[in-house]
């Protein structure tokens, strides 16, 4: 039996970027350095779109989004996503299914 990990799978999506509609924000980039320690998002976004920078900033790139909801739902503490699904014939475009 052929084993392909969760990164290959991934990669057979095409994602269709939304230029200068990004579905997904950070409200307040200050909440993300000052008051979350954990930035959980950094580590739980199963597609990779955030990244803990080290001055404690949180960058977002939306392009690859998986359109999950985890992001929105792992922030609940601090509610600083603005989070909707892309517009439609953009986004992910997932090929199994």
């Amino acid at each position: 039996m052929m084993r392909v990990n969760v990164e290959e799978k991934l990669f057979q999506n095409r994602y269709k970027v939304d230029a200068g509609r990004p579905h997904i924000q950070i409200r307040d980039p200050d909440v993300c350095r000052s008051q979350c320690q954990a930035q959980q998002c950094t580590t739980c976004c199963p597609a990779g779109c955030y990244t803990a920078e080290g001055n404690g900033a949180v960058t977002l790139i939306t392009d690859g989004c998986l359109e999950c909801g985890t992001c929105r739902v792992i922030c609940t503490e601090f509610r600083n996503v603005d989070w909707e699904y892309p517009r439609g014939g953009f986004g992910i475009l997932f090929k199994f299914g």
